[in-house]
């Protein structure tokens, strides 16, 4: 187990005070209070924290060009996963369904056409996430989108720490990795979030449903700070 911080995560952002100056420029009523909700501060024990998985599926992997399909959220702390508090909505998104997204996460033309747009579930998103730490597989997604999306609806972007599961998983394997398998070049392990799971023989579930990928995501930073850290370890030394 670590519980070391390290000279390029103690460089991380300043989040508290980052929310205090987007609150002062926030111009949209939501976002303003949404900043002004604050965020736990660096120091904080990861045990004391209260956390928000979350995953989103879209159109397509461009968030300046694509659009969100779905949003699944999910508020749990280190010892509970909440499920009866989960959030799960369909959003009809501005740009068209791509055929290769739907094989994927299998959202059709016909499941979106009375679905909401983002702007319609941003009060409650903005409430589920208020004052806590977001927890998604891979951050490039959920705060990508999150942020094109607002600013195509709004005009105005959003930001907010996440732990990255999947980033977690591959500072953890890059520290495990040999000079005989660099030597070798033997090929990287997976990080994705299925083939993560696995190896805490956590259970599988079906891929690329927004809310199952949210209680997916859960699981695995609890296993991962089970496994690798401790749960005293300062919320600052995961989040990006």
């Amino acid at each position: 187990m670590t519980n070391a911080p390290s000279q390029k995560r103690s460089a991380s952002i300043d989040w508290n005070a980052r929310f205090h100056t987007l609150a002062a420029q926030a111009e949209h009523p939501l976002l303003k209070r949404f900043y002004e909700a604050g965020v736990v501060g660096a120091e904080t024990p990861l045990e004391h924290v209260e956390m928000l998985a979350m995953d989103v599926e879209t159109t397509g992997l461009n968030a300046k060009a694509d659009g969100i399909v779905s949003i699944g959220l999910l508020p749990f702390t280190l010892k509970r996963i909440r499920c009866g508090e989960a959030l799960y909505w369909l959003i009809n998104p501005p740009s068209e369904l791509r055929g290769e997204s739907v094989t994927f996460h299998h959202i059709t033309h016909s499941d979106i056409l009375n679905a909401p747009q983002l702007p319609d579930v941003l009060e409650t998103l903005l409430e589920a996430m208020a004052g806590k730490v977001i927890v998604v597989h891979y951050r490039a997604i959920e705060r990508g989108f999150l942020d094109q999306s607002l600013r195509r609806h709004i005009g105005e972007g959003l930001q907010f720490p996440v732990i990255d599961t999947m980033q977690l998983e591959a500072r953890m394997h890059r520290k495990q990795r040999g000079w005989i398998d660099r030597l070798f070049r033997r090929p990287l392990l997976s990080i994705r979030l299925a083939d993560s799971r696995m190896r805490y023989n956590l259970p599988q579930y079906h891929a690329h449903h927004a809310l199952t990928d949210a209680l997916a995501t859960a699981e695995l930073l609890q296993a991962q700070i089970a496994n690798h850290y401790v749960p005293s370890i300062a919320v600052g030394e995961l989040w990006d």
